[in-house]
């Protein structure tokens, strides 16, 4: 399988990064004779992340990337030489040098999909060894992708649709490969930029950021810029002197607010003053370095309306410490009292941003009725996911040589679903999800209108459902080696996410003590859990 041209492809996840017994694995089917009989392998979670009822499905474009550039490089041949017995049959190396995926097939829920449980994110079918040697890799590659996105949808509903949300945290992810791919994937989730560039530059993620209490802190006051003149923003009339004008601003705002005008520290207005001259069409303060009142509001307050006096309009200021939803109204009770006296009416709906370890808590505090937060940067909450780290994903053989396989186990939870599997959304009349249902891949599939005989996980009988619509849920993605079309962009599975959730009963969306969503199975494939559990011949 030839790799697409991509600038992601030096990015891909290599084939060693794998399990030891992925490998093992692969020598005792090669040894067996079994290594090209044809295997098909389920990658789905047993229960939704967070005690929630849903989750979404992401990574999707991560793994096609990784099959289409999947080949073992004489390195890494060499290297699990070295790991492998020493008495190895030298064919089998051989043989690895001969692996690609023009023989795997691919089919799995689109990007952004609403997943539930036992319901397969990814079916992938081929040699048996191949699709075996595929299995860390993929669960690594959509596990967390899943969760992520999953954990920012929750973090999107708990903020409503108007607030903007941005993930920062880079700096707290679990590596560069965790923060690239919780940065992409918490904006599939819901938020609508990250501060993470290389995000940008590889998965045209939107970016966003202000700047540090350090560029802050490293200005005393006794700098003097080396061009202090800013042009009109019409660019027309002469340049001004911004440092100047912003001390004349200065003694206005102190004597509106009743403060004395040495209160304000030097070192932070200089600071803004230089960030607005590199910035005089996207000038933001942080104001909470020294003192929020006493200092950033009104050195922020003199350098917006010093810009603004030239027909720029300031974009914004963060807040990163205190009581975030009370410090911001406070500062748009000034906004306003300082728009009205100045006659700058644009002044009172600035865009006030938070952060500082938001969890879901706050984030529901900052998102009541009342707040005069318009932005919200989350970093560890979103990129951790401190409810639960992991979404538990496991790669299961359904089967080989056509015939199901079914893993029986001592719990019941851990056994498997065998046979090679169609899965359906059902829908009533008004669109609502009704379950999913899961059938062998030959049954024909659920007709609208008629009834249907299912049994849903976890009960003990089967029920009738007559849907008003039905959806096939997994689609073809690659066949035998082949892309069977171009996967949608990130913004558009992005804007299928929250078109899917939309489409969720609130019962389902609820974060607390949700309905769980019903998964069911339909006659035959009941039956033949039931026969090979007992023991039947499948």
């Amino acid at each position: 399988m030839a790799a697409e041209l991509d600038p992601e492809a030096s990015a891909a996840a290599r084939p060693l990064l794998t399990d030891l017994y992925q490998a093992t694995m692969a020598l005792g089917y090669w040894r067996a004779g079994r290594a090209r009989d044809q295997a098909e392998f389920e990658l789905y979670f047993r229960r939704c992340p967070f005690g929630g009822a849903f989750a979404l499905a992401a990574g999707l474009r991560d793994c096609v990337r990784f099959l289409r550039t999947f080949r073992l490089r004489d390195a890494d041949v060499q290297f699990l030489a070295s790991v492998l017995p020493s008495d190895t049959d030298p064919a089998f190396f051989e043989h690895l040098r001969t692996l690609d995926c023009s023989g795997v097939t691919v089919r799995a829920l689109p990007e952004g999909s609403l997943a539930f449980p036992s319901v397969p994110l990814l079916q992938v079918s081929g040699p048996l060894l191949v699709v075996q040697l595929l299995e860390t890799p993929l669960l690594c590659l959509v596990s967390y992708a899943s969760l992520i996105a999953t954990n920012a949808a929750r973090l999107r509903l708990i903020a409503g649709p108007t607030k903007r949300l941005l993930e920062m945290g880079l700096r707290r992810a679990q590596g560069p490969d965790g923060g690239l791919t919780a940065s992409t994937y918490s904006y599939l989730g819901g938020f609508d930029g990250s501060s993470n560039v290389l995000a940008g530059q590889l998965r045209g993620v939107p970016l966003a950021g202000t700047l540090a209490h350090s560029f802050v802190t490293s200005f005393s006051g006794a700098e003097v810029p080396p061009d202090p003149m800013l042009a009109p923003a019409a660019s027309q009339g002469p340049r001004v002197d911004l440092a100047a004008c912003v001390e004349a601003w200065l003694e206005r705002v102190c004597a509106h607010l009743g403060l004395g005008v040495q209160e304000p520290h030097r070192g932070e207005r200089a600071a803004f003053v230089a960030y607005a001259l590199a910035f005089p069409r996207a000038f933001q303060g942080l104001l909470d370095t020294y003192s929020v009142q006493r200092s950033g509001l009104p050195n922020f307050l003199a350098v917006a309306l010093a810009l603004g006096e030239l027909g720029y309009r300031a974009v914004g200021i963060r807040l990163d410490s205190g009581d975030l939803l009370q410090q911001a109204q406070e500062i748009r009770r000034v906004f306003r009292t300082v728009a009205a006296q100045f006659q700058m009416p644009w002044l009172e709906s600035v865009p006030i941003a938070v952060s500082n370890n938001i969890d879901e808590e706050e984030l529901a505090r900052l998102a009541q009725e009342g707040s005069e937060v318009n932005v919200i940067g989350i970093g560890t909450t979103v990129v951790t996911c401190p409810r639960q780290p992991s979404l538990g994903c496991v790669y299961k053989l359904v089967s080989v040589g056509g015939q199901p396989r079914m893993k029986l186990t001592e719990d019941p939870e851990k056994q498997t679903l065998p046979g090679s599997k169609a899965a359906f959304r059902l829908l009533g009349s008004d669109g609502s999800l009704l379950m999913d249902v899961l059938q062998l891949a030959e049954e024909p599939p659920p007709q609208p209108g008629q009834e249907l005989r299912v049994w849903p996980r976890g009960a003990r009988e089967a029920c009738v459902v007559r849907p008003a619509h039905v959806e096939p849920l997994l689609r073809l993605c690659i066949q035998q080696g082949q892309l069977c079309g171009p996967l949608p962009s990130l913004a558009e599975s992005r804007a299928f996410a929250q078109l899917s959730l939309g489409r969720l009963n609130p019962e389902h969306k609820r974060l607390e003590q949700p309905a769980p969503y019903q998964v069911a199975l339909s006659d035959e494939l009941q039956a033949l859990v039931d026969r090979l559990s007992t023991g039947g011949s499948s």
